[in-house]
């Protein structure tokens, strides 16, 4: 086995009062724009309120969707940009920025290609609930997608000796003449330091973890935990509105169906495990819902059901193409039964019942037709093969899909729809792009589609303004 990588951020004594261009946030976003701004000629600084790195980034497991990809033809799936628009779009409930996503869905490729000419391949392929193909690229070792790429970006900035605070957290954007000009910045360890940048990126993340934030927009929400990291508290937000930027669809938050909470910190089971075939059941050992629907639909489902809880049923041949297991297991979230009727009894459901779903089940994945629920993805193979795994889920806070209102560009605007000069932002952060529901596959994919053009950006900008 390879030893763990381990990046180690930099020394304070190596801080300058000056630089091209600071980001905010260490996310898979931040690490994008660093990587691309520092290519184009900057000379970036990356500056991260926690001590570990990776925000939410870390946390996600299923892939990053595109569409015309050479790998999706390698696997002879034949996608379009449309068809790509159309899922995301629909999935969005029609609410979504159209220039924002058109913006996603042509540039999508190229970000596949870009992460493959820095050695980062994402060659294997599955599908998420909302999708219609399988667009959801990942590595072929089947590994969670988020540490891969976060491990890979760092082993680039680490390379390109591109400066990483930890530690430290952004209090305010400084401005000259009504352009940014830096930040005012609170170093855990040495206290408030001002730094002066030609522009800033916003790469700070949601607001899934803060109870004040989402109770001010959706108090309905705030009774449920979240799959966010606890660094995950609007921090851009602030900084952004306190330079006259506006905000946008701020309601607009995203529950989880597929959370396991019986530990103190709730992880979330992502969506490639039924993607590759797993189903959901009720307390009756029974199926429920097409469990490939969108997210927004298949939580619904879950909270109509008496307990508002559910299990995720799969097999030893599912979980061969879905290694996120593995690390489920190994903290204990796994439920293991050597038969169906072992696993039954270990979840507390009837046996006769949950051995005749799957039976139905594996009888529709042979016709590949779904009677009940008109699933049509996640098809490829039966619950046949055991050991037989079950996880207990129920539906969390996930996702934000408000933020900061900004264009295709990146760029953020105030009230008046004009651009605050010198202010970029993208990732989770920025607002509008997936309307009222997030298709999984597209966060992962949004941070490095809007990532690089921050850092494009950013560039363009200092050069124009030079």
């Amino acid at each position: 086995m390879m030893p763990k990588y381990i990046f180690h951020p930099t020394d304070f004594n190596q801080l300058k009062d000056h630089y091209d261009l600071i980001i905010i946030g260490s996310g898979s976003t931040g690490l994008v724009s660093a990587i691309q701004a520092h290519e184009l000629g900057l000379h970036p600084i990356v500056l991260e309120k926690m001590a570990k790195l990776g925000g939410n980034s870390t946390r996600a497991s299923s892939g990053m969707n595109a569409a015309e990809t050479n790998v999706q033809l390698k696997h002879h799936i034949i996608d379009s940009y449309e068809a790509f628009y159309q899922d995301t779009f629909i999935g969005g409930d029609k609410q979504n920025n159209k220039d924002l996503l058109h913006y996603f869905t042509t540039h999508a490729a190229l970000s596949i290609d870009w992460l493959a000419d820095h050695g980062i391949h994402l060659d294997d392929l599955t599908i998420t609930g909302g999708m219609h193909t399988k667009r959801t690229h990942r590595p072929s070792s089947t590994a969670p997608i988020g540490a891969f790429l976060i491990t890979n970006f760092l082993k680039i900035i680490e390379k390109d000796h591109i400066p990483v605070f930890n530690n430290v957290r952004v209090k305010k954007l400084l401005q000259d003449h009504a352009r940014i000009d830096g930040v005012e910045a609170d170093f855990k360890e040495h206290g408030k330091q001002t730094i002066h940048s030609k522009a800033v990126i916003l790469a700070t993340g949601g607001f899934g973890a803060s109870k004040e934030i989402i109770g001010k927009y959706r108090k309905d929400l705030v009774h449920y935990k979240t799959t966010n990291q606890s660094g995950a508290t609007g921090d851009g937000l602030k900084l952004a509105t306190g330079v006259g930027a506006d905000l946008v669809d701020m309601s607009k938050i995203q529950v989880h169906p597929t959370v396991q909470q019986d530990t103190p910190h709730a992880f979330l089971i992502g969506e490639a495990i039924r993607g590759e075939g797993a189903i959901l059941v009720n307390q009756n050992g029974q199926r429920f819902v097409n469990e490939l629907d969108t997210r927004k639909n298949v939580t619904h489902a879950i909270n109509q059901l008496s307990d508002k809880h559910a299990y995720l049923i799969l097999d030893q041949g599912i979980r061969n193409h879905a290694k996120a297991i593995d690390f489920y297991d190994s903290i204990g979230l796994v439920i293991h039964g050597n038969d169906i009727a072992e696993l039954a009894h270990h979840i507390n459901v009837d046996s006769d019942k949950l051995n005749q779903t799957i039976n139905e089940w594996n009888q529709d994945v042979k016709n590949h037709r779904d009677a009940k629920f008109h699933r049509t993805t996640g098809m490829d193979r039966g619950i046949d093969r055991g050991p037989y795994f079950a996880i207990h889920i129920a539906p969390a806070v996930h996702y934000t899909m408000g933020g900061i209102k900004v264009n295709h560009l990146t760029q953020v605007l105030n009230h008046q729809e004009q651009p605050v000069k010198g202010l970029f932002a993208s990732g989770e952060v920025a607002g509008g792009l997936h309307g009222d529901n997030r298709i999984g596959g597209n966060s992962i994919a949004e941070t490095v589609i809007f990532g690089r053009q921050a850092g494009q950006q950013a560039f363009k900008y200092i050069q124009e303004k030079q």
